[in-house]
This record gives structure tokens, C-alpha cells and sequence, in this order.
């Protein structure tokens, strides 16, 4: 009888033994599968040339995680994210696009996702969400691209922008198209001094309405246009490119953007979106938006050569909240305007 309960024990031991081992070799690969892996679909309105390097830097470390990119004006890529909520169908698990009044709206709907990330330290709580909803990843300021092959004249601010000898010599980008300039048009149409009268005045100067910041920056190059109201890379990236351009700071300040990020709430890759997210604001990825041409959003990583700090720019500012409030009726009232 002893020998018959020694022999249960003993075989209840090497059952639980090989139990033990099993789970052993579960959490082994459980280990393993917390390498990143799988797709991410990211939604944004940032050039191609510069997102795919971003991707490709975070691939070194994370090669098993492929990239699906939809690339398009923030208004259109944020009209694509809505009518997909409607279907209950979101495609994206990141959206990156200009503007922190574009995600109040996306956050209003409940799309996005709270993530505390660890690199958020380095970053102004200005440019960081309260509910850590969305988080900016670099400086965008608007201001004003000379031809100086076309425009011989000193132009200091927008207003000088509605002085009749430059009449049929602007370009702007739509509204309707770029989300800085749906940002802009927001803001400008509350700053005193500019006001509803800007743009009245730019279309009585017989502005010409482009599409994206892009339009702006080839029609001014080329010298179909002198003058263009685009955002700052762009411009100083063409004068350090050899084009005689200059780029203007104006005087009743500059609309600021920060590209923000933000993870959709019904990511089926939350893991590896919450990593990219990390790297974008991380000293390295930002480092890597500077060396691009964007003013850097983190603190220790210094701005591009030709670039203003932000402690040396005039800020146009306004309620971010009564800026979203305020952007369809304003998109709507320009499309009318502008026809």
C-alpha cells in the first residue's frame, strides 16, 4: 500500500512537473511575441517622402511591423476617418495630421485612444493633450513666400499682403483642403487687425485659392506667383535648395500648428501604434524631424538652420475649443466667398 501512494506521488510530481514545463515554454513564447509585429494603418496629411523616412527609422528597430498609408489633405483624410465611423468601419489605427482643433474634433467623437507615453516629459504640456488623447510632434508656422525675382517691394505683414500692387500676385492654400489653412482661416478671422476684412481684401486683390501648402510652394518657385501664405518648411527648405525665396514672420504674428498624433480607440494593433507614437516625440525621431526641415517639438533636440525658436515667434493664438466650434461654419462661409 505505501508503495502504491509512493507511486501516485511520484506520478503526480512528474505531471505536475511537465504542467509546470509546458507553461514554462508558453511564457517563453509569450516573451517572444512581445517583439512588434503585424500591420498599422496610418492616416496622415504629412508629405510622403518625409513620413516613409520616419517609418523606415522605426522599421530598424521594429522590421516585423509593415506600414498601410493613406496619405491626403488633412480635410480629406479626416472626411475618409468620419464616413468610415459612420459604417462602425475605421480603417486606421493612427491618424497624423496638422492640427490639435482637428483632433478636439475627433476626441469630441470619442475615436481616440488615452495613452500616457514616456517621452512626453521632454514635450510642453501646451502641445500635449490633457487626457493624453493626441500629442503634437513638431512646430508648423504660417507665414509669407516671396519671389524676390518677382516682387521687389518689402512685405512685412499680411495686411501689407492687401496693398493693390499686388494684385493677382497671391496664392493661398484651400481651407477646404489643408488643415493648417482650415486652422488659419479660423484664427485669422478672430485676430484683431485682420479679421473677415483679410480675406475680403485678398479676394478683392484677386487672390488665388491653390490646394495644399504644395501648390503654394511651386506656383511661388516657378514665379507664376510672387507671393504665397504657406507654412514655414516649406519655404526654407526651397531657399536652402537655391531658389531665391524669402520667408516672412509677419508682424500681427504667426498661426502655429504641431502636427499632432493620436491612436484610433479601436486599434486591433495598439501595441505597436503606441510604439510609433513614442518614437515620433523620442529625441531620435526627432531628430530626425529636424534634420527634415520641421522646428522639433521636443525640447533638447535643437531647430533646423533658418528656422526661428519658438521663444522668438510672435504667436497668433485663440480658444482652440471655440476654433472647432467655429471651422465648418467658416469653411462653408469661405467655399461661398471663393466660390
Amino acid at each position: 500500500m505505501k508503495n502504491k501512494k509512493t507511486s501516485i506521488l511520484i506520478i503526480t510530481l512528474m505531471v505536475f512537473a511537465i504542467i509546470m514545463t509546458a507553461c514554462g515554454k508558453k511564457e517563453a513564447n509569450d516573451g517572444k511575441s512581445d517583439k512588434l509585429s503585424g500591420e498599422v494603418v496610418l492616416y496622415t496629411s504629412q508629405p510622403e517622402e518625409d513620413i516613409q523616412e520616419i517609418i523606415d527609422a522605426f522599421n530598424i528597430e521594429n522590421p516585423d511591423v509593415k506600414f498601410n498609408v493613406f496619405r491626403s489633405g488633412t480635410e480629406e483624410v479626416v472626411s475618409k476617418l468620419l464616413a468610415e465611423n459612420e459604417m462602425n468601419n475605421i480603417q486606421a489605427d493612427l491618424v497624423l495630421v496638422a492640427d490639435s482643433v482637428t483632433f478636439e474634433a475627433l476626441k469630441a467623437k470619442d475615436l481616440l485612444l488615452s495613452y500616457d507615453s514616456k517621452e512626453a516629459s521632454k514635450i510642453s504640456e501646451d502641445f500635449v493633450d490633457a487626457d493624453k488623447m493626441y500629442y503634437g510632434t513638431k512646430i508648423l508656422t504660417t507665414g509669407i513666400m516671396v519671389n524676390k525675382d518677382v516682387i521687389k517691394s518689402e512685405i512685412n505683414s499680411f495686411s501689407d499682403l492687401l496693398k493693390p500692387e499686388y494684385e493677382s500676385q497671391i496664392i493661398m492654400p484651400s481651407p477646404l483642403y489643408s488643415g493648417a489653412a482650415a486652422y488659419n482661416l479660423s484664427l485669422i478671422k478672430r485676430t484683431e487687425n485682420l479679421g473677415l476684412g483679410f480675406y475680403d481684401g485678398l479676394k478683392d486683390n484677386d487672390v488665388f485659392v491653390g490646394q495644399g501648402n504644395g501648390s503654394v510652394l511651386q506656383s511661388v518657385i516657378s514665379g507664376e506667383k510672387g507671393i504665397g501664405i504657406i507654412v514655414d518648411y516649406m519655404a526654407i527648405r526651397s531657399i536652402a535648395e537655391g531658389n531665391n525665396i524669402q520667408f516672412i514672420y509677419p508682424e500681427e504674428g504667426s498661426p502655429i500648428i504641431t502636427e499632432p498624433i493620436g491612436i484610433i480607440k479601436n486599434t486591433e494593433n495598439p501595441e505597436a501604434a503606441k510604439a510609433f507614437l513614442d518614437f515620433l516625440i523620442s529625441e531620435k525621431g526627432q531628430k530626425i524631424a529636424s534634420s527634415q526641415g520641421y522646428t522639433p517639438i521636443r525640447e533638447n533636440v535643437e531647430s533646423p538652420e533658418g528656422f526661428k525658436e519658438l521663444n522668438d515667434i510672435k504667436v497668433m493664438k485663440y480658444d482652440n475649443l471655440a476654433l472647432y466650434e467655429a471651422r465648418e461654419k467658416d469653411k462653408i462661409e469661405f467655399a461661398e466667398k471663393f466660390n
